[in-house]
């Protein structure tokens, strides 16, 4: 069966699946709600957790509310853990943005000037 005919699974979910490789029933039990989810993550999209959901209740047949609350909390932690080894999203700077001064010049115009606090290889004590 593919995932288009799972249950809890619309047409945007069965597409992020077959985009991550996940396109039949047997792949997505292979895989397990929790890995098929990552997968989904870690290509780029941005699932809710009622993806997550969704993937336990197709497993187990039944409607994404029915997944026990104990279920759907030991999944929440398990893709913490798995999100926190992934690298930062694209886009978006690894740290601080660098910032410039502007001091007035002679001419009207302005020059930037750059603080070296504590560089190495200066010797100015």
């Amino acid at each position: 069966m593919s995932t288009t005919q799972l249950r809890n699974i619309g047409p945007k979910s069965a597409a992020w699946l077959r985009q991550v490789g996940l396109r039949t029933e047997e792949d997505l039990r292979s895989a397990g709600a929790v890995d098929a989810f990552m997968k989904v993550k870690r290509a780029g999209f941005r699932p809710s957790l009622n993806l997550l959901y969704a993937l336990e209740g197709a497993l187990r047949g039944c409607h994404w509310q029915e997944v026990p609350e104990a279920r759907r909390q030991e999944m929440v932690q398990e893709v913490e853990v798995a999100s926190a080894a992934l690298p930062p999203p694209r886009g978006r700077p690894a740290a601080a943005p660098v910032t410039t001064t502007n001091h007035g010049s002679d001419e009207g115009g302005s020059a930037p000037s750059f603080d070296f606090l504590d560089s190495p290889g200066r010797d100015d004590d």
